[in-house]
Parts: structure tokens; C-alpha cells; sequence
């Protein structure tokens, strides 16, 4: 066998190491920051969590750390789902918003005008409980992650109005 040949198998060897390297490696908890949600707040929340998919913009959901009945991850980079956050920063009654699937979702307007990929914050709005999506960007666009959220959103958060 030639140098050639040689080197050839080797990275050939060396590229399938690498690639079986990384489908075998585990992903841990995502760690997250959820608040505790107000009392009044705690059996949307619980539900939304337990109506949450099992993936969300074809990632695979995760277990967080530290556990919580209000908070959800998929993928890696995590999507991050908070439920019982504060009203956005932002926001106002006239605001613009998305309209997915029923569920109004409020993104501030420097992440919308950037001309650079950016990670999203989206929050719904005008229902009971707030619910925020962390959006890293390698996950953009936000469409179809807002979709596999708005039915979970609104079976268990109530509506209390909409975009205007």
C-alpha cells in the first residue's frame, strides 16, 4: 500500500472516530433560571409544563437542572421555556406582536432588527401567565418553534386579550 493510501485511511479512521465520538456523547441537564411563580400562577404553569411536546423545532426535549415544574429545554443549544416570568421589558398595549396559532408572542424590536442572527427572547402576551422562550439563534427562524409551543400555550394559559 502507498503513503497515499495510507493517509487516506487514517483520516477516514480518524473522521469516523470523531463522528461516532460525538453521537455517543451524553447531554447533560440545561441549567435554568425560572422564577417561582406567584401562587395564583403555579397550576397554569404545571400544566403548560406537562402539555409541553416532547420536541420542539425537531430537538429532542432535556431534563433541566435545577428540576422544575416550570421550566422546559429542547436541543442543544437549549430553547428554553419559562413559565410565571414578568411582563416584558417593553411591552406596551400597542406593541407589535406575532400571532401564532392563537397565542400572541411579543420579541423585543432590537432582536427583530438586527442584521445579524441574534438569540430571541420571545414572551406571549395578553393571557394569564407569561410564558418566555429563550430562542438560541443556531435555531432561527422562530416559526416553527412557536408553533410546537402555541397549542400547549393555549390549552393551559387563558387568553386575556390580543394584538392590536
Amino acid at each position: 500500500m502507498n503513503a497515499g493510501a495510507v493517509a487516506r485511511r487514517v483520516l477516514v479512521a480518524a473522521a469516523f472516530l470523531v463522528l461516532v465520538g460525538g453521537c455517543s456523547a451524553e447531554t447533560g441537564p440545561v441549567e435554568v433560571d425560572a422564577p417561582q411563580p406567584a401562587t395564583e400562577d403555579q397550576d397554569a404553569c404545571r400544566a403548560l409544563v406537562d402539555a409541553l411536546p416532547d420536541s420542539v423545532a425537531d430537538e429532542p426535549k432535556r431534563a433541566v437542572t435545577p428540576e422544575s415544574d416550570w421550566a422546559a429545554a429542547w436541543g442543544d443549544p437549549a430553547i428554553v421555556l419559562t413559565c410565571g416570568v414578568p411582563e416584558p421589558e417593553g411591552f406596551k398595549r400597542t406593541s407589535s406582536c406575532i400571532t401564532v396559532n392563537g397565542v400572541d408572542w411579543f420579541i423585543p424590536e432590537g432582536q427583530l432588527e438586527s442584521s445579524e442572527a441574534v438569540d430571541l427572547t420571545m414572551t406571549t402576551v395578553h393571557r394569564e401567565q407569561y410564558v418566555e422562550v429563550l430562542l438560541p439563534a443556531e435555531h432561527l427562524p422562530p416559526a416553527t418553534t412557536l408553533a410546537d409551543l402555541s397549542s400547549a400555550v393555549s390549552s393551559s394559559i387563558e387568553a386575556t386579550g390580543e394584538c392590536v
